[in-house]
Formats: C-alpha cells, structure tokens, sequence
C-alpha cells in the first residue's frame, strides 16, 4: 500500500490545497441547506455533485474527490462535537435568572460562574481530593447592593478562562435569508402606469400587445392551432424613449405577476453565484406562471461571447441561453413565460440571444417625431394644471430631437416657470422691522472712568418707537417670498398657480435633448432670412429635401421614395453651410453636422465604425438630415496612392448611402470646395445625385446679401448699398467677404465715434452716461473697409471653378 504523501512534497501541497477547497464548498452547501438537520445526516451523493460543479475542480479524479469530501466531513463532525460539548456545559445556565430584579439576588450570576470554573478544573479538584495541599481561596470582596429598578437588567456571561470560544450554529440560516428575501420581493403588477399613460408609440404598443399580451392571456388559442408561443421581445433604441416605461406599463395593464430585475444586479463577485442568480430568477418565473419577466440593461450580462473579457460573462450567456430554451409551455404544464429585454446597445449583444425561440421579436423605439411629440405633450399636461390656450402643435414643432424623457423634463421646467411667476405676482414691498430704541444707559456711560461721549442733540423718548428699514433683509427673490410667506399658502393665493403657453415657451430654450447630449446637433436656428440671394438653390433643394420631409405622401403617389442626396460645391465662403443649416430647419427634421476629418481614426476599424454609427443615430431619429463638410477629406480617390484603411472608410460610406440597410427619411447633404478629388462613385445615381454649385454671387446677389447683413447695422444716410454691391473692388466677393467688409466697416465707425480727442477719457464719460453717443456706419467706414478686405478667391481660381462646372456637365446655377 503507497504511504500518504508527506506535507512537504509537492503532492502533498496539492492535496492540501485540494481539501482546503473542498472544505470551503461543503461549508457553503451546508450553510445553503434549509433544514437544521446534522452533518452526519447529509448525504454524500449530494454533497460530491455540489462539488464537482465547481469548474476549477473538473480536473481531479473523482475518487480523489471523494476522499477529500470525506476528510472534510470529519472536520465537520468534530465542529458539531465541540459545540455539543459547549452547549451541554451552558445548559444549566438560563438567561433569565442573570436577572437581577432585587437585593437579594444580586451574587447570583458570581456564584453561578464559580461553580462552572470548577466543572472545567476537574483534574485539579481530583489532585486535591487525594492529598494534594490547595491553595485557599480569597475571600471576593462584599458586592454593592443593587438598587430595584423598574427593568431587570441583563448581565452578559464572559467566557470561563481556557474555554474554547463558543460559535453559533447558524448553518443554513444565509439560505433560508436568500429565500426569505427573494419571497418579500414584491412581484404584484404595477399599478400607477398603464398603457393610457403612453403616447406617441402606437405601433410598438401594438407589436407588444401582439406577442406578449395575447399569448400570456389566451395560450389556449396557440396551443389549439398548434402556433408556438412566442418566448422573449427585444425592446431597444436611444435613451429616453420609453422603453422600461412601456413595459411597466404594459405589466400594470394585463395584472399579471411582474419580475421586473435590473440586468447588473445579476453579477456576482464568486464564482458560480452569477449562473445560480439566473437560475433562481428564471425558476420563480416558472413558479409564478403565467408572468412577466422584465430584463433591464441587458446588454451588461449578455455581451458577445467571442469578445467577452472574462470567463463568467461566457457563463452567463450560456446559462441564460439554456434557461430560456427551458421556457416552454409544455415543461411548465402549459403555463407560459415570457420575457421582455431591454437595450440601447442592441449590436453588443450575444447573436444566440436574437434568433428564433429567444428574442425572436426586435422592436425599435425611435426618437418621436412631430406628431409623436404632440401626443406625449397631451398625454403629460393632463396632469398639470393649464390655463389659456394651448397649441400642442407648436410646442412639437419647437421640441425637435426631443425623446419623451426630454419632453418630461420640459413640462416640469414649465411648472417651475410657472412657480417662478407666482414669485413674482406675490412679492411684498420690503421687510419693515420695528425695534425700541436703545436706552439711554447703552448710549451714555456714567461711569467717570469711561471715555467722555457727546450727548445726543435731541432727547429719545422710550415710549415711542423707530420705524427702520432691516439692512440685512436679503435681496434675493425666492428669500423675499420666503420671508414673506412663512406658513402654508392659502387656496386663494393659489388660485392664481396655473401653468400656461407661455411657460412652455420659456422652458424650451433651457431643456436640452438627450440627442445634443449624445454629441450631435438638433435642428440649427438659421433660417432663409438670414441668407440672401441663393434663390435657385433654395428651390432645387426644397425639392430635393424639405417638400420629401413635409409631404412624403405626395412623392409616394408619384413613385418618389427614396431620398435624394445633394452634393453642395463651390468657392469657400459661398454659403455652402448656411443652405444645408436652413434646410434642416425649415423641414423641421433632425441635423446631424459632421465635420469629414473627425470621423478618421487612427486604430483600424474605429473609423468604419463611426461612420456605421452616424447612420443609425439618423435611422433613430428620422427624418434626419446628415450633413457631410468637407466631404473631400473623408472619401478622396480610391487609386494605388491611397491607403488601405482610407479606402475602407469610402467603401463603408458607399454601402451606408445606397446598401442592403434601408435609408428611408435620412437625407444626405455635402459640402465641399475639391469635387475633383472626391471617389467618382459618390456622385453616381442613388448616392450623391444632385451636385449643385454654390458659385460667388452677382452684382444683384451681392446687393441682397449687404441687404440682409446690415438689417441690425445703423448706416447712415450717405450709404449706399446698391453702389457697394457694384463696385468694381467687391467683383470677386463671397458672402464670407461680404460680411468681413461690413464687420470692418461698422468696427471703423465705432472706433471713430470712441478714440475721437479724448481717448480712454471721453470712453468713460460716455460709458457712465454723461454724453449720449451714437455710433452711424458712413461710407467713409467702407471706404476705409475696402482697403483692409480682400476677396478670399481669385479670378484664377474662379476660373478653375467654371472650368470644374464644364467637364463635370453641371449646369449653373444663376
């Protein structure tokens, strides 16, 4: 027979790392066992697959398992043996009579732990008892008596010198507080939300009513027609749109069982604990059938596999998979489950999870549009207290990118407005204090020693008053009301607290959308007043993108559906960004403004990506305008001298434009000075169809131009801006140009109105008030103006852009 391994040998470590193990993870099935049932009495069959489950004991032999499931037992017993003991030595010893209710009891608890040092001294009582000389005992001194008190006072024991240190036996009892607090969980339905409390998505309302609500309702009729009951949906789309809130409400409106679990809540820092979580939460959705299963964040546990940094998130994907393969009716007497998860990062998730028998439905909760947003507003203010007449309408069409989230902050922004007018409508004149005066002792010191003090010119009578403004009343609004109103408003003086149109429209402007948080812009505030001429453009471009956005019912009946791309090329400085910012704004869709060189990233694949991106942000928020500036930097040239990754990124956006994925509503805009070095594939049919050159303006343009420049700017009599506009020296002027000349012009004037003989002096004069100044733009200023600014293109490089226009076949437009 081979002798034991020694300690010290390297088997002998392993088998001691081995048994430490394992004793860990008896321990735990122990303490996991609801009932108080002894150690001795545990099955062993039970005990050794708890064990082998753990993966990093796979590796061991199962007989070398068992042996050190044995020797781990033993360990136990002699636990169970000495507590035994323990107990058997406190079992005379009551709690109740360490109570010290009067006088005369007051050594009771002495003498009682006296007698129990002796029962642990038997050895030493015996040697005595046989002759051996003992040591007397000193006399304890007298105890002070104890006073009667209304509550006996309980005294704690101290352990006997020697004793081993006493350990309660609470095995079983960290189970029964898992059990005990996964039954206290309140799995009732929701009843403050129900799906009247939702607007603006009708169609996923209906999506979900018709996977979830009538499966879990009638299963009889699938399992009559022999249809299998659908398993999971998959809600996702950007943050803030509703997608937890449909679900609450969907559970509160069918009054069935709700688990409604948070999906990071599920992760465990021990090893096992996370797949042990998904099993009991998916068992108790079995026991609690028909219900509700609500995963919130999924995405946190179920990430690809084949990029997942650790093991246990491996784990907890394949554990989900096989619980929710276990969800079928027929495994659970034909009472259904089903499950409904919710993301805004649908792509990260494992692929197993979206296929059929899983999360076999996706439904996508976009950004509302216009009519969406005006029934969300209706659906939160019949909570508020309106006054007047409301256009829900205009509040739509002012709330652009806004998800329902943002539009709920806007209607809590309105009541605080509406608060804040309250303020206002109630301030009192300031705070009057009354106070005595001093008396006259405080004033005046008799005392000789003191420091002589004038006396007052006039008497103070005591009996009167002085009436005194309080210096440190605080001159804040809020602090005033306050102050003020330091009790409970009355009814009447809420009479007037109701919200109004006009709160609306001063809450607007301070809610921003989660979309602009997201790191691109909403609808830009430029409108067609702010640009001059450019008429020809506008009106190919109202056709090619506003009229689609405003009335795609039209272009459909004509057969017009797909979006048309506009390619805008021209001179620098010519109005290319303004035209693309006013179409946005008038069709009242989404703006997406990338610059082309931030897209570009140095790792690979990270610039595809961004682009990939940009395109489902627009697909999320449509009707979405994208627009491209400097379009050359992002797609040059696909020829030998281009690298490998600049070719990728033009063939991703080519894919993006005119793909398998659908663009419907996303429109495309590009801007860009170099069209002969942008990819020819860019511009082909279904792309960027539609280059319109954006060239420097007339004579007459630049005449409407300088009109809409100077509305703000005070020209005096003597200008003449027709005569401006036809000046031989502004023949190559972009608008860019155009505004640089009445920017220096207005600066001239201004400097001659302030450093004129006096200089810093007479600045501060007028600064103070002491001498009106008016400041009036002559022609003089542009004479000087025109001195200082030249065009930005030459008439070479105009020509070059005619001769573009000429081998590119596009016609001018003038």
């Amino acid at each position: 027979m081979r002798p034991p391994p020694s300690k010290n040998s390297a088997s002998g470590r392993l088998a001691k790392a081995l048994d430490a193990k394992v004793l860990s993870l008896v321990r735990q099935f122990v303490s996991e066992q609801s009932s108080d049932e002894p150690t001795l009495s545990l099955k062993l069959s039970a005990i050794s697959a708890y064990v082998a489950s753990d993966p990093s004991l796979t590796r061991h032999k199962k007989q070398t398992l068992e042996k050190s499931i044995e020797r781990a037992l033993d360990v136990l017993r002699e636990e169970d043996d000495e507590e035994d003991d323990l107990d058997s030595e406190f079992e005379g010893l009551e709690v109740g009579n360490l109570m010290v209710p009067d006088e005369k009891q007051s050594n009771a608890v002495n003498k009682r732990i006296t007698e129990m040092w002796g029962l642990n001294s038997g050895a030493s009582s015996d040697a005595g008892k046989a002759g051996a000389p003992q040591t007397p005992k000193p006399e304890l001194p007298p105890q002070p008596a104890v006073e009667p008190v209304g509550t006996p006072v309980a005294v704690s024991v101290p352990q006997p010198p020697g004793s081993p240190k006493r350990r309660r036996k609470d095995r079983g009892d960290e189970g029964r507080a898992k059990r005990q607090k996964a039954d206290k969980e309140n799995r009732d339905p929701p009843k403050n939300v129900l799906l009247k409390d939702l607007g603006g998505i009708d169609d996923a309302v209906n999506q979900l009513l018709e996977f979830v609500a009538f499966p879990l309702m009638h299963p009889e009729v699938y399992e009559f027609t022999g249809v299998p009951i659908p398993r999971g949906v998959l809600l996702h789309g950007p943050p803030g749109c509703g997608k937890t809130l449909l679900a609450t409400a969907l559970a509160g409106e069918l009054g069935l069982p709700f688990l409604s679990v948070s999906a990071p809540s599920i992760v465990s820092g021990m090893s096992g604990e996370s797949e042990k979580k998904v099993r009991e939460l998916f068992d108790e959705a079995r026991e609690k059938a028909p219900c509700l299963m609500f995963l919130d964040e999924i995405d946190a546990i179920t990430p690809k596999r084949e990029s997942a940094q650790r093991e246990m998130e491996r784990r907890i994907v394949a554990q989900m998979l096989t619980c929710m393969d276990d969800l079928r009716p027929e495994n659970n007497e034909g009472r259904p489950v089903l499950i409904i998860g919710a993301t805004n990062r649908p792509d990260s998730l494992d692929p197993a999870l979206r296929r059929a028998g899983r999360f076999e439905k996706e439904i996508c909760l976009t950004v509302p549009d216009e009519e969406a947003r005006e029934k969300i507003i209706r659906v939160l203010c019949q909570k508020l207290r309106l006054s007047g007449d409301f256009d829900f309408r205009m509040l739509a069409k002012k709330t652009p990118g806004f998800v329902g989230a943002d539009l709920s902050a806007l209607t809590a922004e309105a009541g605080r407005a509406a608060i804040n007018r309250i303020f206002q409508t109630l301030k009192t004149s300031p705070v009057i204090t009354e106070r005595p005066p001093p008396p006259a002792e405080d004033v005046i010191d008799g005392d000789s020693s003191a420091m002589d003090v004038d006396p007052p010119q006039q008497p103070v009578n005591n009996s009167t008053t002085l009436t005194t403004v309080d210096v440190h009343r605080p001159s804040s609004l809020i602090q005033n009301f306050l102050a003020a109103y330091p009790t409970k408003l009355t009814e009447e003086q809420l009479t007037p607290l109701t919200i109004t149109h006009d709160d609306f429209l001063v809450a607007v402007p301070k809610i921003q959308p989660s979309s602009k948080r997201e790191g691109f812009a909403t609808v830009p505030d430029v409108t067609w007043d702010a640009i001059g001429a450019l008429q020809s453009i506008r009106q190919e471009l109202q056709m090619s993108i506003v009229l689609p956005i405003q009335d795609p019912e039209l272009f459909a009946t004509v057969g017009l559906n797909k979006p048309i791309g506009v390619l805008l090329w021209g001179p620098p400085g010519c109005g290319k960004t303004l035209l693309a910012k006013a179409v946005a704004n008038e069709s009242h869709a989404n703006f997406i403004s990338v610059k082309g060189p931030e897209l570009l990233n140095k790792y690979v694949g990270e610039s595809e990506r961004a682009v990939r991106q940009v395109f489902a942000r627009a697909r999320a928020s449509k009707p979405c305008v994208i627009f491209f500036d400097e379009l050359d930097a992002l797609v040059p040239r696909r020829d030998d001298a281009l690298s490998e990754s600049s070719a990728r990124v033009v063939n991703t956006l080519l894919t993006e434009l005119d793909g398998l994925e659908d663009r419907q509503s996303v429109y495309v805009v590009a801007a860009t000075n170099r069209p002969d070095v942008i990819d020819p594939a860019m511009l082909r049919p279904g792309r960027l169809d539609k280059p319109l050159l954006v060239d420097l303006p007339t004579e007459d343009e630049r005449f409407e131009i300088l009109k809409t420049i100077c509305r703000k700017s005070p020209l005096a009599p003597d200008v003449n801006l027709e005569a401006l506009a036809r000046d031989k020296r502004a023949d190559c002027f972009s608008g860019a140009d155009l505004n640089a000349l009445v920017r220096e012009a207005t600066t001239s004037a201004l400097r001659r109105a302030v450093f004129d003989e006096g200089g810093m002096a007479v600045v501060r004069e007028k600064a103070q008030g002491k001498n009106g100044m008016k400041v009036w733009v002559s022609m003089v200023d542009f004479e000087i103006a025109f001195a200082k600014v030249r065009p930005s293109v030459t008439r070479e490089q105009r020509a070059g852009y005619k001769l573009l226009a000429t081998k590119f076949g596009v016609h001018q437009q003038k």
